[in-house]
């Protein structure tokens, strides 16, 4: 476990130093552990699996969008599973579920402080408006709404593959907007 950490913390730190590569492979390392510890925790809660595609979707979201505000001095695991069990926990309470999720669902140990957002609304708000429409809408409806992909295809007669090609793509004009920042 000391090395997939430690790879994950190096992996962080080049991401954050404009490191496209890293940042992939980073993303691709731990997405497989989101989506099992994820699907661990609605297990627990009584809540059907299938749903964990959108949790790690909003995990992913928050990471990308907060990752400017990990220590890269921390070790990066405890920063990502603190993300995690935070979405886990507003996914359930979006279902009316008030449960104690176990931290252990995303990792056998957890050390560090809690992740405090660090983003003001109207930064997100700028950063947002410089998207297209759909895009726009979208990661409005995901990142700054909580809604899940069905709940965002739902409210915006998209398809649930069109939200998540959308939010993408957001992701990726958001990130190269940010890099020229």
């Amino acid at each position: 476990m000391r090395g997939r950490e430690d790879e994950w913390t190096d992996l962080m730190r080049s991401a954050n130093a404009g490191d496209n590569a890293a940042y992939h492979r980073l993303l691709k390392a731990v997405t497989p552990v989101l989506r099992a510890g994820a699907r661990r925790g609605l297990a627990r809660a009584g809540q059907p699996v299938d749903q964990s595609e959108d949790i790690v979707q909003d995990i992913l979201l928050a990471v990308h969008l907060k990752r400017h505000t990990w220590d890269a001095n921390a070790p990066f695991a405890p920063w990502l599973f603190a993300i995690a069990r935070n979405k886990l926990i507003d996914a359930l309470r979006r279902r009316g579920r008030r449960v104690f999720v176990n931290i252990d669902d995303f990792s056998e140990t957890l050390a560090g402080a809690p992740v405090e957002d660090s983003v003001a609304p109207t930064e997100v708000t700028s950063h947002l408006n410089g998207l297209p429409k759909r895009q726009r809408d979208v990661l409005q409806s995901i990142a700054v709404d909580s809604a899940s992909i069905k709940e965002t295809a739902a409210k915006l007669s998209m398809t649930e593959g069109a939200v998540r090609v959308a939010l993408h793509r957001g992701l990726t004009g958001l990130a190269s907007k940010l890099r020229k920042e």
